[in-house]
């Protein structure tokens, strides 16, 4: 008798432990959480964040802090995420230059992508556009690809810095099709498009939301999108893909990770909560302002689409023989 007695005053304790644990868990998040972005307020990067963010504290009642840290590429803001407690109220915009491409550029990173950070959710991939001035004699993808191979050395591009999209994106287009173009970098992306504009550049890789202005204007035309379909945004414009360069493809995805240790519950809390805000109304209609298409997946899926864009550019980056940052 007593010995049963103590076997359910055990069972109940037990009972008791998993019953707080489980309220614990739920308890999360019970204070603000900061949300890294590691780029100025105003760009694409931060826009989109807290488009996001705003729904996330709508729908579960968190604050959420948008704390923006840029400066080198990138790498200062990532760098804070990995020295955060991993407990789940400090996270970080992740996105295809500092969660790839930067692991190839640079000769050594304060972060270590696979040790020092947790893969949460992947939020949107975003296009680039292709871009000449109106007054470019160049129609096509293919009318670029002609004149580049007979002018080889003559043409150039640019970007808004060393390893950007706009940056990769036009090596890729340099290896696929097979020409030798000048690579200018700029400080800004609005330095390199008033170059375009003046005929100091040829073209450019510019992320779409800012293209559809440009091209409305009347100042460029965009012939290819770096999309395998075409884009809501710009139905009339072909992809580099249809255009001749069968698979090209440069995805200016952006996603959320976290300090390597976060519990994988609170990864997992985290995630289901980011899916419901990328399907609310108003995410999908912002996103789709900006030229973003909301994205979806597990934490392995965001884990898995990092690994892969590592190897990609880091291919890219070796063929160009792009020499590694400092």
């Amino acid at each position: 008798m007593q010995r049963t007695f103590f076997r359910r005053l055990a069972a109940l304790a037990l009972a008791a432990t998993f019953s707080a644990g489980a309220q614990a868990a739920g308890a999360y998040p019970d204070k603000p959480i900061t949300f890294i972005v590691p780029s100025a307020a105003g760009g694409s990067p931060d826009v989109l964040s807290r488009l996001i963010t705003t729904q996330l504290a709508k729908d579960t009642g968190a604050t959420l802090v948008v704390e923006n840290r840029p400066g080198a590429a990138g790498n200062i803001g990532i760098a804070l995420v990995k020295r955060a407690a991993p407990d789940g109220y400090t996270v970080g915009y992740g996105n295809i230059n500092t969660l790839a491409v930067n692991r190839s550029l640079f000769k050594r990173l304060p972060y270590d992508v696979d040790q020092d950070l947790t893969p949460v959710a992947h939020l949107f991939d975003l296009y680039n556009a292709l871009i000449v001035p109106a007054d470019s004699p160049v129609k096509s993808v293919q009318d670029l690809i002609d004149r580049a191979r007979k002018e080889p050395g003559r043409l150039s591009y640019g970007a808004s810095g060393v390893g950007t999209t706009g940056h990769m994106g036009g090596e890729l287009f340099k290896s696929m099709a097979k020409v030798e173009v000048m690579f200018i970098p700029y400080n800004g992306g609005p330095a390199a498009i008033q170059d375009l504009l003046g005929g100091r550049l040829d073209y450019l890789f510019v992320n779409t939301s800012e293209a559809v202005p440009l091209v409305k204007s009347g100042k460029v035309r965009a012939i290819g999108v770096s999309s395998l379909k075409r884009l809501a945004l710009m139905p009339d414009v072909p992809t580099l893909d249809e255009s001749g360069l069968k698979g090209y493809e440069t995805v200016a995805w952006g996603g959320v990770v976290a300090p390597k240790g976060t519990p994988p519950e609170i990864v997992n809390q985290l995630n289901a909560a980011i899916q419901k805000a990328l399907q609310a109304p108003q995410v999908r209609t912002g996103l789709a302002t900006l030229g973003a298409e909301p994205a979806s997946g597990s934490p392995a899926e965001f884990k898995q689409l990092i690994d892969r864009e590592t190897a990609k550019w880091k291919q890219i980056i070796d063929n160009a023989g792009i020499e590694k940052l400092d």
